[in-house]
């Protein structure tokens, strides 16, 4: 009897009549006199023990980094605009690693200009269009109705809470910036903040697991209205964090943008009500604290990419004219890139055959 990928049984009306076996696979005449044939490492790669190896033993996230450890990997998290561009090289296998792994990869020596900066990203992937458009290039502009498009300060967020499916990858790209007449580049503020939400809810997790609980559980509503166009809002509600398998299981992905939050339901109960603000509250703590916070300064000629899912990003008020380019990167194509740029192609199709990671 034939079994399915799955392990279920076929039909019986599909039953192969015969098999004819060869050096490098297997060739199988159906009932319906179809000839289909798999090759050896496919016919393997069906049992559970040979589903270790390649991407199936792909290293696992980071489960968090710090302030205190962001130097200690540097070298893995830089690359050289060449080396990514260049299709035989393997600067793209450690762009994406280091995105997968760590959640961010900065791309070092880009050309200074737009063009550059959207064939670099469309290297990853496809530019995610949103309301505000595909690839970004743009300078302070309250028309927008978003703080983003301001100089003031944002606090560490992610970006598109609001969409059933929150953009994947997000990529900066600071082109110019040029201060108010009569002031020097010393104090023209702009300092890039990143922070860890992995390391963020884990801290949260370890200190006040009640909290992790109620953050995990009680879904709340998201949305976009600044615009007098737009009131977009996820398909459900949904919880700040979510994680893999239960509670115990590895977080798979953070929302946390007050500007872009509602509020709890009251049906919910004011018990549910407190706590979550209580378990907001003290995650929002550990955001902000020194041991989270990364703060350097983005020039240009190096673009940051990062993982929308996982990093919490902001800025410092600025003074001047700063532009800046970047796009948003679908979750899908992003993963599938770092797939085929780090392992056998072959490998990569086995392996969406059993699991998606």
């Amino acid at each position: 009897m034939i079994y399915s990928h799955d392990y279920e049984q076929v039909p019986s009306n599909i039953k192969a009549e015969h098999s004819q076996t060869q050096q490098d696979g297997v060739h199988v005449t159906w009932s319906d006199q179809h000839v289909s044939f798999h090759p050896w490492n496919w016919v393997k790669s069906m049992a559970p023990s040979h589903r270790q190896e390649g991407v199936n033993a792909a290293p696992s996230k980071a489960p968090g980094w710090s302030a205190n450890s962001w130097d200690e990997w540097a070298e893995a998290r830089e690359t050289d605009y060449k080396d990514v561009m260049d299709k035989n090289g393997t600067g793209m296998a450690k762009l994406t690693a280091a995105i997968y792994h760590y959640g961010l990869g900065f791309v070092k020596n880009t050309p200074v200009s737009p063009e550059a900066t959207e064939e670099l990203l469309e290297r990853i992937g496809p530019v995610r269009n949103t309301h505000y458009g595909g690839f970004y290039d743009f300078v302070p502009d309250l028309a927008k109705a978003d703080t983003a498009y301001t100089n003031i300060a944002l606090g560490a967020h992610t970006d598109t809470t609001y969409f059933t499916e929150p953009t994947g990858l997000q990529a900066f790209h600071m082109l110019s910036h040029i201060p108010p007449p009569g002031e020097t580049n010393d104090a023209l503020g702009g300092e890039s903040l990143l922070c860890d939400g992995f390391y963020a809810a884990e801290k949260l997790r370890e200190k006040h697991p009640e909290y992790f609980k109620t953050l995990c559980e009680v879904k709340i509503p998201w949305h976009a209205s600044g615009n007098e166009d737009v009131a977009i809002a996820p398909d459900a509600t949904y919880p700040v964090i979510e994680t893999e398998s239960g509670l115990d299981g590895p977080i798979r992905r953070i929302r946390w943008n007050n500007s872009d939050r509602g509020v709890v339901p009251l049906e919910a109960g004011f018990d549910v009500v407190d706590r979550w603000y209580a378990a907001a509250r003290e995650l929002d703590s550990i955001i902000k604290s020194k041991e989270s916070e990364c703060w350097f300064q983005l020039q240009p000629g190096t673009v940051l990419v990062f993982d929308n899912w996982r990093i919490l990003h902001g800025r410092a008020e600025f003074k001047g004219l700063r532009r800046m380019c970047g796009a948003y990167i679908n979750r899908d194509d992003f993963v599938s890139r770092w797939k085929l740029s780090n392992y056998d192609r072959a490998d990569v199709i086995l392996h969406n055959m059993w699991q998606h990671r």
